[in-house]
């Protein structure tokens, strides 16, 4: 394209996204011949570049007059247009911006890919954009100023930005690896979720043997209710990749996180109970390589959604348990024997580990804290292995309240030679199933006497854990036959929770789009707690609630049940049921002030969550279920002496919440209720004192 001043344009329309975007700063105060000189350098320069007719020149003018810049650029095109040697019959676009306009230069500077330096002015405002002298410029390939660009709008999650120039890569025929991971980044991001699962398949298909693109595609479609794809996939893994014991695992063992219906439960219960034997018996530890492939398959995942069926887990669990174990004796058989207690000396003080991988805002460890807060340090030495990588405020916490803290994050072999040589008497995992280092290190022998605790409130199954520390309000009477671990019931429930910093209101519900005269029943547990057979709970309240507003936080994969339910009594969901996202805990906190009732769910109930809107003084609606994970709830409002909204049946759960939901002056009355007793239920230092009985005892019983 020929440069002529009518092609010049000083508009927010000159910015073309499928250009290439050059910029340069001028020193409009320089002698007028320089500025000549400097602008003929560049438009030659960017002319003769092999693809000048993709440049846009962007020349800044934030320090000269607009009128004054167009004559200057007009004087320099005519002097090129008239050159013997200049051939511009072909070239780049050249524009107008200014960087002293805010609004523009934001605009602008996210799609600016390179800078051509002429001086050392403007500098800062450039400081991101990648800078070259004209000669380095005109070496530099367009492929090369697309990747830069591209590179730097991901690291700042400008991920519109960076699509559009990824897309372009792969438009030029331009693939590797970093650019469909990054870009698949960025459609995950950016919930463009079709173009995120394309893109995704189409690496595969380029990079069939990177495993991490395989369980990518598995997790997120299993994530996203795609069981079955999520099955084919791993399968399809499995050929491409037949010594990855990561895909045998997927393969097997894949369960849905959310439910469509009832029969699917027994389905893929029963798909995992054959799936299960199936990978024992084709699982062989004989040669280092299938140990070691062994041990990182292990390391890549756990069988946390098992659980979320609501039955006995213990048989599974054990046989799982022990696949997990001979695993790690294979690899580490060193760390797999019994270990002796030496007999306590007087005064000695007796050794407790505790290891998480969540020592930090974490709702599975965050009452930990007061274990160790409330522990006697006169009789215990208290050692805290963070294998964690997320250090924040909770872990200073930790940190302040052990005698011993080990900071090991991406080191098993590290961490357990640590152990060791801390010569424990006790370890203590607070959970065990979340995290698949914290599963591996317990399917080792690290310490004479190992523990679990109910942060994951499932039995471990591991023939290494030989006591679940848990709580004597959660468990029913036959509770022993839950567990591979022997029970030991702790008093009340069994951990010591801080008493959550509630702020005061600064929020309305108009704030979050919710009007003031709904009755607002606050669903806030992580979907896969929801199964389907009680999806119609939520349509009866509202078909006596006509006012209902039930609020999902993390719901949204509940849309098409709640839908069906909903229909089924000829109601609409869409009138009673908002999804919000409340990444802020600040606005989550607000959520449970705003509300009017927190509906717990059926056979795994809330526990940091119940806990926190107790905190509220939110009245709960809950109804025990027959395993101590659906108990927590319930064991919470024995502990504070508010059990009139604790419901015996599902019948009966819907009467109270509709009760809560009509009458405003009992929903206040259990609320006042409730405010009056917090300290009945929060740092509670009764179960401490349970526990660190049940330390001496067991000791005293080893030795």
């Amino acid at each position: 394209m020929i440069i002529t001043t009518e092609e010049v344009r000083n508009d927010s329309d000159f910015l073309n996204t499928n250009n290439i975007n050059i910029i340069i700063f001028l020193d409009w105060s320089q002698a007028e011949d320089t500025i000549y000189q400097d602008l003929e350098n560049v438009i030659q320069a960017v002319n003769n570049h092999p693809v000048s007719t993709q440049i846009n020149l962007m020349i800044d003018i934030s320090n000269v007059a607009e009128d004054v810049a167009n004559l200057v650029l007009s004087g320099v095109l005519m002097n090129l247009l008239m050159a013997d040697d200049a051939d511009i019959s072909a070239g780049c676009e050249v524009s107008l911006v200014d960087s002293s306009d805010v609004h523009q230069w934001e605009m602008i500077s996210n799609q600016v890919h390179a800078r051509i330096i002429l001086d050392n002015f403007n500098q800062e405002i450039a400081a991101n954009i990648p800078e070259y002298s004209i000669d380095e410029f005109c070496k530099i390939s367009i492929f090369q100023l697309i990747y830069d660009l591209a590179s730097r709008l991901f690291q700042i999650g400008y991920w519109q930005g960076a699509i559009a120039q990824y897309q372009k890569l792969l438009g030029l025929q331009i693939h590797s690896l970093e650019i469909y991971w990054n870009l698949i980044h960025c459609y995950r991001n950016s919930q463009l979720t079709d173009e995120y699962y394309r893109t995704l398949n189409e690496a595969i298909a380029l990079y069939p043997t990177e495993g991490s693109l395989h369980f990518s595609l598995i997790i997120d479609l299993r994530r996203d209710g795609r069981t079955q794809d999520a099955i084919v996939s791993a399968e399809d893994a499995c050929i491409c990749l037949p010594d990855d014991y990561t895909f045998k695992l997927l393969k097997y063992l894949t369960v849905p996180s959310i439910y469509d219906n009832a029969e699917e439960i027994d389905f893929y219960r029963q798909r995992y109970t054959q799936g299960l034997q199936d990978l024992i018996q084709n699982t062989s530890l004989n040669t280092p390589e299938e140990k070691i492939n062994a041990l990182n398959g292990i390391g890549c995942l756990t069988n946390f959604y098992l659980s979320y069926q609501a039955q006995n887990d213990r048989d599974l669990q054990s046989q799982y348990g022990q696949l997990v174990h001979d695993i790690m004796a294979a690899n580490y058989p060193q760390w797999v024997a019994p270990l002796p207690i030496l007999k306590l000396q007087p005064q000695q003080k007796i050794r407790v580990g505790y290891l998480s991988y969540y020592l930090h805002s974490y709702s599975g460890t965050l009452w930990l804290t007061g274990w160790l807060r409330y522990c006697n340090h006169q009789l215990f030495e208290i050692y805290c292995y963070y294998i964690g990588n997320e250090p924040d405020p909770v872990t200073e916490q930790f940190q302040e309240y052990s005698d011993v803290f080990h900071h090991i994050p991406s080191n098993l072999p590290g961490v357990c030679e640590q152990i060791l040589a801390d010569n424990l008497h006790i370890l203590v995992f607070p959970e065990i199933g979340m995290n698949p280092q914290t599963m591996q290190i317990a399917g080792l022998r690290l310490a004479p006497v190992q523990c679990v605790a109910w942060g994951h409130p499932v039995t471990t199954g591991l023939p290494t854990i030989d006591y679940f520390l848990s709580s004597e309000l959660m468990e029913p009477e036959n509770a022993q036959e839950h567990y591979s671990e022997k029970l030991i019931r702790l008093p009340n429930i069994g951990v010591s929770y801080p008493k959550p910093y509630i702020p005061p209101i600064i929020k309305t519900r108009s704030d979050f789009q919710l009007s003031d005269d709904a009755v607002i029943y606050l669903c806030c547990q992580a979907p896969f707690k929801y199964l389907p057979q009680y999806d119609f709970i939520l349509a009866e309240i509202a078909r006596r609630v006509p006012q209902a507003k039930f609020v999902f936080l993390r719901g949204t994969l509940l849309r098409s049940r709640l839908q069906r339910a909903f229909a089924a009594i000829g109601l609409n969901s869409e009138d009673y049921c908002v999804f919000l996202n409340i990444p802020d805990r600040l606005d989550y906190l607000m959520i449970n002030l705003l509300s009017d009732v927190y509906l717990d769910t059926f056979t795994w109930s809330g526990g940091n969550t119940t806990l926190e809107a107790i905190a509220c003084n939110l009245p709960v609606v809950t109804c025990p279920g027959e395993f101590m994970r659906g108990r927590h709830s319930d064991s919470f409002l024995t502990m504070l002496g508010v059990t009139e909204t604790i419901a015996a049946n599902e019948a009966e759960y819907i009467d109270i919440a509709v009760k809560l939901g009509r009458d405003s002056t009992w929903r206040n009355h259990i609320a006042e209720k409730i405010s009056q007793r917090h300290h009945l239920l929060f740092d509670d230092q009764a179960c401490v004192a349970g526990l660190e009985s049940f330390y001496r005892k067991v000791l005293s019983f080893e030795c």
